[in-house]
């Protein structure tokens, strides 16, 4: 089962720079990410969201992918493998791009939106979706980052020491 975590941030950048750590830690097997989303709220009050999958080139490259080979089957039924591989590949596409947009997958867009509208001006959060950890490893390599946690998932245990993990930067700083 997948665990939410959602981390306010007063920098808008450091919901970023934390994202770009996790991927890192991602890459060294020692968090398993199912989505990740970084809202930023602007001086202006405005939320801007960047998604960490593109959905609609996924869904893009996947239906091209499969359009193709089935193009190119149809295609020798009618002695032109050719021409089924290229309408099929760029049907596929279409399609998959057009699928790819009207999906929600991971964390739901409206609860995002929702929390980000209550974070205040000129700051940030990270929603994190994730699959495995291995809590102890990561949580070390996120010493010095000063979040507070907003939302989360966890078991009351696992939250707790998330946010004394957060609060420890601003206990050595004096932040």
């Amino acid at each position: 089962m997948s665990e939410l975590v959602v981390v306010g941030f007063d920098d808008p950048h450091q919901a970023d720079q934390v994202l770009a750590k996790l991927v890192q830690l991602r890459q060294e097997y020692l968090i398993d990410l199912e989505d990740a989303v970084v809202a930023i709220r602007g001086t202006d009050g405005k939320v801007h969201l960047k998604q960490s999958m593109n959905l609609v080139a996924a869904g893009a490259a996947s239906g091209g992918l499969s359009g193709a080979l089935w193009g190119t089957l149809v295609g020798m039924l009618f002695l032109n493998p050719l021409a089924g591989f290229a309408i099929g590949g760029a049907l596929g596409a279409g399609t998959g791009a057009l699928s790819g947009s009207m999906v929600d997958y991971g964390i739901n867009d409206d609860f995002i939106r929702s929390l980000a509208d209550t974070i205040p001006s000129n700051s940030s959060a990270l929603f994190v979706l994730i699959r495995k950890v291995q809590p102890e490893k990561v949580l070390a390599q996120l010493s010095g980052v000063h979040g507070r946690v907003l939302r989360s998932s966890l078991s009351p245990e696992q939250e707790e020491k998330l946010r004394e993990r957060l609060a420890d930067h601003r206990a050595v700083t004096g932040a």
